[in-house]
């Protein structure tokens, strides 16, 4: 029973320059577009970062459930934190269990999903996904919402991983705890900050402090090439703090 942090989504009012940032700055390229999310009025790209990957979802007609959370958040901005398990079934038990609303689930010969309600859990989104068949639980196995072959879209001159997500909140105890409840997993407190360990990452839940309201703000990369990212940072005007680049509206440390 473990619980893996595999995908991150951001939203972007507009995908295409937030894709050419992406690639320059982290040196990553696209290794899927998803052809059947226009049903949802979105278009996307995904980026393969080590064997986790990295989603950005722009609109692409009014009135879009995407366009709406853009705009309560004041742009652009973190999206979902989407793990894998390997135990969907008892997972979804727990989520009905605590009365936790399910905004969109899936269910295939090779994919289950679950997004869970924001406003049932505080913080942002959280997804709990179960990929199924030949090297289905392999960290660098496949992964349906990056399409047939995500590998070939690895580059790792200047990033390997993702290693935190941090959800900004009102009330991060709160939050924290909800989202423990969730994963059935105790937060580590050691540090003064609620932590939730996942088996390959962790997420840190934080106080409001940029003038934004709770949601996705930010991620720690793990970085090959740190200096290669902050100077195509510069150029773009994209460096935020020390270590740290400003990317689809999201804080990325290095």
């Amino acid at each position: 029973m473990w619980l893996r942090l595999r995908q991150i989504a951001g939203l972007a009012a507009q995908l295409e320059p937030v894709e050419e940032d992406l690639i320059d700055v982290l040196g990553i390229a696209v290794c899927y577009r998803d052809p059947h999310i226009d049903y949802f009025g979105l278009e996307n790209a995904l980026f393969p970062i080590g064997n986790q990957l990295l989603e950005v979802v722009a609109p692409i007609q009014e009135n879009t459930a995407g366009g709406r959370y853009i705009e309560r958040r004041g742009g652009d901005g973190g999206y979902m934190i989407i793990t894998q398990c390997d135990d969907h079934g008892p997972r979804r038990k727990r989520v009905e269990d605590l009365s936790i609303r399910i905004v969109h689930d899936t269910n295939s010969d090779q994919f289950i999903n679950m997004q869970l309600h924001p406003r049932d859990t505080g913080g942002t989104f959280f997804e709990i996904d179960q990929q199924l068949g030949e090297s289905a639980l392999n960290r660098d196995g496949p992964w349906h919402p990056a399409g047939p072959d995500w590998r070939a879209g690895q580059r790792l001159e200047r990033v390997r991983g993702i290693k935190a997500a941090e959800v900004q909140c009102d009330h991060p105890e709160d939050v924290a705890r909800r989202w423990s409840e969730v994963a059935e997993t105790d937060l580590d407190t050691s540090d003064g900050i609620f932590f939730l360990p996942l088996e390959n990452a962790t997420v840190r839940f934080v106080g409001c402090t940029d003038g934004r309201p709770e949601g996705l703000g930010g991620i720690d990369l793990d970085v090959v090439d740190r200096d290669a990212i902050l100077e195509a940072a510069e150029r773009r005007g994209r460096v935020s703090g020390e270590n740290q680049v400003y990317l689809c509206g999201m804080r990325m440390n290095l």
